[in-house]
């Protein structure tokens, strides 16, 4: 399955949130379950590693006698980049023990240590099993990044840590203000995914404008090909192209509307045009026939063997689906196709933001060690291991230079580089798990996109969702600053 179980965004690990509906399942009940353990309070915490001397090479003060213990989430990713991470701060404290573990059991392993008090210094708290973010953060369970934002990077003692960090991270680590309780050290790039090979036997350009888009959709239908396929059974993969296309058409402040619940925030024009722009797709069919019906693997491997050109996705599409994609696919991913020269952004717009969320735990009993072990792996040489052994960028902005990066990735940084600034971060997938999946996705979307709702029936349906989360005083609700 390449790079899945562990690539995660948003504040979800992304199996938990993408793979299957039934994995929802897996993470609300559990996080119900830590939520009456913390809510139970438990142990008093262990004996705190008494505070190292701060110096030039060791600017957190790092107690260099002290064990670290760092948990891993085992999965796509494997562990071997944080093994090679562990060794180096072995290396810069050789009289510390280092405790190296990985798991898929993240909440079953730790949250009895959270309530007893001696949580590890270091978790990657990812995969199916992902501890509630929002709990811990509203339990005063996570300690506050920002020392370790705030310290001298590895590399350059001029830069601090924050400034070494690409578009999006820190933010994405804070929940209602300044600071900053998570790190997501992996960096996922979302968008139109394609065969650049496929769209040069159409002889075409990747279409910068919706007109364009349908243009070279025709061209592909005339060669037996369809325009698109999208997981069908999980239509909360359309987003990918589609959210970053909203903003791109009206601006960053109308993602930031839907993000707060806003009233109204959906009947924007902007909102309107592009879901009828994507209705357009199903109406004129430019879609793979039987695609509501196709799971995320089902879909990709259509995709793969030419019988759809575009797919929405992220980055790990190119892992996950290494078994199917020929060897002279030329993989490539590009920003979202825009409605026409009238659009608040530029063409590049794209979607990319953190996964693989690190927290280290208020009560842990080496936190200095675990902030520590952070800051060695956003390095140079630690991001470049990470990127050249699984396929994916990390929150570190470089580290690519002199890899051998293969198509999709090499498509992602170039991708990357066109957006510049304009790069868009939606949250309501880690702000609002279910009412993304199973609302807007698969009841306003997915309906859609099959053809069984007009855009303006999906639209009111999708406000009405998005009114019922707002007044819904059972969750906590979170506004961009």
């Amino acid at each position: 399955m390449g790079s899945t179980s562990a690539e995660n965004h948003g504040g979800v690990g992304r199996r938990a949130l993408i793979k299957r509906s039934a994995a929802l399942g897996l993470v609300s009940v559990p996080a119900m379950s830590f939520l009456s353990a913390c809510a139970s309070g438990g142990g008093d915490g262990q004996g705190k590693a008494k505070a190292g001397k701060k110096t030039a090479k060791n600017p957190l003060g790092v107690n260099e006698t002290a064990q670290m213990e760092f948990v891993l989430f085992d999965g796509g990713f494997g562990k071997e980049y944080a093994e090679d991470a562990t060794k180096i701060y072995q290396k810069d404290f050789p009289k510390a023990k280092v405790k190296f573990s990985a798991t898929q059991k993240i909440q079953s392993t730790l949250q009895p240590r959270f309530n007893q008090g001696n949580p590890p210094d270091l978790i990657d708290n990812s995969g199916a099993e992902q501890m509630d973010m929002g709990v811990l953060v509203g339990k005063n369970q996570l300690a506050d990044l920002t020392p370790l934002l705030d310290a001298p990077s590895y590399d350059d003692p001029n830069k601090k840590v924050r400034d070494t960090l690409r578009p999006g991270i820190v933010e994405m680590g804070q929940f209602d203000g300044n600071p900053v309780w998570i790190l997501y050290y992996a960096y996922t790039v979302y968008g139109v995914w394609y065969s650049q090979k496929a769209l040069d036997s159409l002889d075409a350009q990747y279409p910068k404008t919706w007109d364009e888009m349908l243009q070279v959709c025709e061209k592909a239908k005339k060669k037996g090909m369809a325009g698109w396929t999208y997981a069908g059974k999980y239509p909360y993969y359309i987003p990918f192209s589609l959210y970053p296309m909203i903003g791109k058409v009206g601006g960053r402040e109308v993602l930031d509307a839907i993000d707060n619940l806003e009233p109204n925030a959906w009947k924007h024009p902007a909102v309107k045009a592009c879901f009828e722009a994507y209705y357009e797709l199903y109406k004129k069919g430019y879609i793979l026939k039987g695609t509501p019906g196709l799971d995320h693997i089902q879909s990709q491997t259509a995709w793969a063997q030419g019988k759809a050109l575009f797919i929405p996705n992220g980055s790990w599409v190119e892992n996950e689906s290494a078994n199917v994609i020929p060897k002279d696919f030329d993989l490539a991913v590009s920003a979202p196709s825009g409605i026409d020269s009238s659009d608040k952004m530029p063409f590049g717009t794209i979607w990319a933001s953190g996964g693989e969320p690190f927290i280290v735990p208020a009560k842990a009993a080496n936190p200095e060690g675990g902030m520590e072990q952070l800051r060695i792996m956003l390095s140079e040489a630690s991001s470049k291991n990470f990127t050249t052994k699984v396929k994916s960028l990390t929150a570190y902005n470089g580290g690519t230079d002199g890899i051998q990066l293969t198509p999709g990735l090499k498509s992602g940084v170039a991708a990357l580089e066109l957006a510049g600034s304009n790069v868009v971060n939606p949250r309501l997938q880690d702000w609002y798990v279910q009412l993304q999946k199973e609302k807007i996705g698969v009841a306003g979307l997915g309906e859609m996109m099959a053809g069984r709702l007009t855009p303006a029936e999906a639209i009111k349906k999708i406000q009405g969702f998005a009114d019922e989360a707002a007044k819904d005083t059972s969750i906590k609700h979170y506004k961009h600053q």
